[in-house]
């Protein structure tokens, strides 16, 4: 029989599939001897158990009523009862951090009769009616489902009659009025009173956990961290401990280093006399954790010696959260924490150095989503800039846009095309669509360890947290600043994640040193992240397998990609030579009606082609440089049939017809195709149209043949696209082999050495490979359009039109045009490899459509055996990264 409950003493951090990260890591710091609260995990099977059937799984009450049992024993007092009540929380937690954005419930027990219990053995009446009051109203909202607004507003009430904005100002009789006004909210928008069985409230609470994972912001946040929506969550039920008992009380969060910098030294932030979600919630703003050695040494050094210990057990930076109970430290949670790209790339490296880690581990402990986030520009140090306030850099990064006030503005005003920078009092996790869709956050409240700064840093946003001389009316749309300025919803702000400062209006940027790094190699000893980047990308580049190529169709483009680490040229897709002011000769090209018409536009295009390639083998000199031969889809470079239809009708109409308009839009009609994308281009268009290709094969051997008499060492490989039957491929090879052998071709008296392969971009290249590489020397994958003739996609429409509703319904977890779909386009790259190998060993495998520099998809490439991939140039270090990862990952 399954077993669904299991106590914190019996579980420990590997059984996070089962218990999830809270439950794991509080077992976990129970073995180790840490002051933890008694409690017990339900499990993620119970969770999934529960999803799939609606209800509790058989069994699982009774092993509830087991642990709460022993639970009671342990604490000598029972759930709820009159006298001397145990209390406990009722928190979520899954296997992958997801911080906000389920539920949690404290102080599940208290009822009307047992909050006297607990005023009379606490000695503070205020502490009970507190603790009551927090009960109800996250029970109201979490289990009930009622607006959080509505308990808010009633507290803001509650203290404007006080005259006060602060909650502390409170006394047991107003808290005990709110807690009456609360219970009201309840019957009138739930229809129901607020439970006073104890179990009742517990069963609900660990129901309303469990439905919570489908929560919409759950299911969001899920996307956006790619996280599998089928894990389910476990539930803690731990044994409450309190940090509202007074000034001697608290509650905090704390790392064991910096999680935006990855600087060792203390820091958190500490709430006296609060319960813990006061702290992530932002709603009070915090002190910073150094001030706690003041206010309370003896637990203060507990603290730190807790802390280095869960760091050199996990070797790594850890999230904590404790409650300091009346002098007694309590802990809550570990986990190892969410951080920044420069803080995850700096505290790798430092772990190294402190012996916790080697340099492999440090590698697996970053990614290439981390560092193009480490790419993005900063702003113009050297710019003007008006400064409207300062608050917390809880985020890096440099973020501009316009001011919005509530996520439903950021998400509509982004789809729109605009920039905008979500403004709150304070974040919470129903502002998780706004988060994504904006630049970067901005509140007024809450600390580095708040919802906001934490998601924030979670998903590579920019956040400015804590901004308290600013006050926020949402509202009215508008802040306003200590000095009097208002900033309406609309007008442009900039905010900067490292400083934590607020600017009005639009600053420009300039590049990053990371990007600087990447192009020269050249390192400031005294930038740490900078050092610890090239540590690790030094190491990366030492243990991949994959050579890492680049997209590139300019010289300048190739160049770039060459100082940023390209070991050659994936892809040159010469159609994109062609367009601008080009564009007329290739028309020309696909309309001539005769020979002397084709010819003397292919004479035309020669020259301009010889310079092209010229330009890209001086910047690769001494690596391959792959050149796909022309494949335009027709449209790109016709007229459009609907203007030209009109234009050739009003001229008709006016009398001034010409023949050549009449001849062209017949020619037009003729070529139009209903789908271009399967239409008439690659290896058809060189084989409809004489000369087309011997051109191209012309260029790219001169060129080669003339840089190699100057001694340049030019490694040409002629890539044939769209190629669905080795027939076809063939007959372009005979071509190529004459080409090669005419006198401006050769050098020394012999052809330009050169591979002649193709791109796999059709699922009959994939599945009769063996026969394409009879003749192919090399396969490229070109995953877009395998992509799109796979799934029956095309591209430029599907993304715009019903994308979005397969994402928001868990269709897709990721667009497989952004991530590789392993399971069906990957398993024709692995036939096609396979059987390509079959018949040629030696056969070289490379990747060039824009997965080459997707993380996830270079570690499929790197297991399917192929021998590089190629992305465009800023991509290239990311795949660097990622291809050295899957090495040390997989072997």
């Amino acid at each position: 029989m399954t077993k669904y409950v299991y106590d914190f003493a019996e579980g420990d951090r590997d059984q996070r599939d089962l218990l999830g990260g809270k439950g794991a890591n509080l077992a976990e710091m129970t073995n180790l001897g840490l002051p933890v609260p008694p409690g017990f995990v339900i499990t993620t099977d119970a969770c999934r158990a529960y999803l799939a059937g609606g209800a509790e799984p058989e069994g699982m009450a009774d092993e509830v009523t087991e642990h709460l049992t022993a639970l009671e024993s342990t604490m000598g007092k029972h759930l709820g009862q009159a006298d001397d009540p145990l209390l406990v929380s009722v928190r979520s937690g899954a296997k992958f951090s997801m911080p906000g954005m389920m539920e949690t419930v404290l102080n599940v027990g208290l009822t009307d009769t047992s909050v006297h219990g607990l005023a009379s053995q606490a000695g503070d009446d205020r502490f009970a009616w507190d603790s009551y009051r927090r009960l109800v109203q996250m029970f109201g909202a979490t289990v009930l489902g009622i607006d959080a607004e509505h308990f808010h507003d009633a507290l803001e009430a509650a203290k404007a009659a006080k005259g006060t904005k602060n909650d502390l100002d409170l006394d047991a009789g107003d808290l005990a009025t709110l807690v009456e006004t609360y219970k009201g909210l309840v019957r009138e928008h739930a229809g129901r009173d607020f439970p006073q069985d104890p179990r009742e409230q517990l069963d609900l609470a660990v129901r309303a956990v469990f439905d919570s994972w489908n929560s919409e912001r759950a299911h969001i946040y899920r996307r956006q961290e790619r996280i599998p929506a089928d894990l389910g969550t476990a539930v803690s039920v731990c044994s409450m401990v309190f940090g509202n008992l007074g000034m001697d009380s608290g509650t905090g969060v704390a790392f064991t280093r910096d999680p935006a910098s990855g600087t060792r030294g203390v820091y958190g932030d500490y709430l006296q006399n609060a319960q813990g979600e006061d702290v992530v919630a932002g709603i009070r703003n915090t002190l910073p954790l150094t001030d706690l050695e003041r206010l309370d040494p003896s637990s203060y050094q507990e603290l730190m010696g807790i802390m280095t210990t869960l760091e050199q057990h996990y070797r790594d930076l850890c999230d904590i959260e404790f409650t300091i109970e009346r002098g007694k430290l309590w802990m809550l949670q570990t986990r190892v924490g969410k951080r920044t790209a420069a803080a995850a790339f700096t505290i790798a490296t430092q772990l190294v150095d402190e012996g916790l880690i080697d340099l492999d581990e440090a590698l697996l402990r970053v990614t290439g989503h981390q560092l193009a986030q480490l790419m993005f520009p900063r702003f113009d140090p050297d710019a003007e800039k008006e400064l409207l306030t300062t608050g917390m850099n809880a985020s890096p990064g440099a973020a501009g846009g316009k001011a919005v006030f509530d996520s439903e503005t950021a998400i509509a005003w982004a789809r729109r095309g605009e920039k905008v920078v979500l403004v709150r009092r304070e974040t919470n996790p129903d502002d998780l669509g706004g988060m994504i869709a904006a630049e970067g956050v901005l509140t007024s409240r809450g600390g580095r360890t708040s919802h906001a700064a934490v998601v924030a840093r979670g998903m590579g946003k920019t956040a400015v947290c804590g901004a308290e001389e600013l006050e926020v009316d949402v509202r009215a749309k508008k802040f306003t600043t200590a000095s009097g300025r208002e900033v309406h919803e609309g007008e442009v702000i900039a905010i900067d994640g490292t400083s934590g400062e607020v600017y009005l209006g639009e600053i420009p940027v300039s590049a990053s040193p990371v990007v600087s790094y990447l192009e020269t190699g050249e390192v400031d000893p005294d930038d740490e992240l900078v050092v610890a980047v090239d540590r690790l990308m030094s190491h990366a580049d030492a243990r991949r397998r994959m050579k890492v190529r680049a997209n590139a169709d300019t010289g300048d483009d190739a160049a770039l990609a060459r100082r940023f680490g390209a070991e050659g040229i994936g892809l040159c897709r010469t159609e994109h030579m062609f367009l601008g002011e080009r564009r007329s000769l290739v028309e020309d090209l696909v309309l001539a009606e005769t020979r002397d018409e084709r010819e003397k536009a292919l004479a035309a295009l020669l020259p301009m082609q010889i310079e092209d390639f010229t330009a890209l083998y001086r910047a690769m000199a001494g690596l391959p440089v792959t050149i796909r031969l022309l494949d335009p889809p027709l449209h790109e470079f016709l007229p459009d049939l609907t203007e030209l239809s009109v234009e050739v009708a009003v001229a008709r109409e006016r009398g001034e017809l010409t023949d050549e308009q009449e001849a062209l839009l017949e020619n037009v009609r003729r070529l139009h195709e209903q789908n271009p994308m399967l239409g008439l281009r690659g290896v058809r268009l060189g084989i409809q149209v004489p000369g087309l290709f011997a051109m191209q094969i012309r260029a790219i051997t001169r060129a080669a043949a003339t840089l190699a008499e100057e001694g340049v060492n030019v490694l040409p490989e002629i890539m044939v696209p769209l190629v669905g039957t080795v027939q076809e491929l063939q007959a372009v090879a005979a071509e190529i082999a004459q080409v090669v052998q005419e006198p401006e071709s050769l050098v020394g008296g012999a052809p330009v050495e050169h591979q002649v392969g193709t791109m796999i971009e059709l699922p009959r290249a994939a599945l009769v490979a063996a026969q394409i590489a009879e003749v192919a020397q090399f396969f490229s994958f070109g995953t877009n359009d395998l992509t799109q003739t796979t799934w029956g996609f095309s591209r430029d429409d599907v993304e715009s039109s019903f994308f979005s509703a397969y994402l928001d319904h868990g269709i897709f977890g990721v667009s497989p045009f952004e991530s590789l779909d392993t399971v069906g386009v990957g398993e024709l790259v692995e036939i096609a490899s396979w059987r390509g190998r079959e018949v040629r060993p030696d056969l070289k495998l490379g990747i060039c459509g824009e997965h080459g520099g997707d993380p996830d998809s270079v570690h499929f490439f790197h297991r399917a055996g192929l021998d590089y991939v190629s992305c465009s140039p800023f991509r290239v270090p990311v795949a660097r990264l990622e291809a050295g990862r899957a090495e040390v990952q997989h072997g």
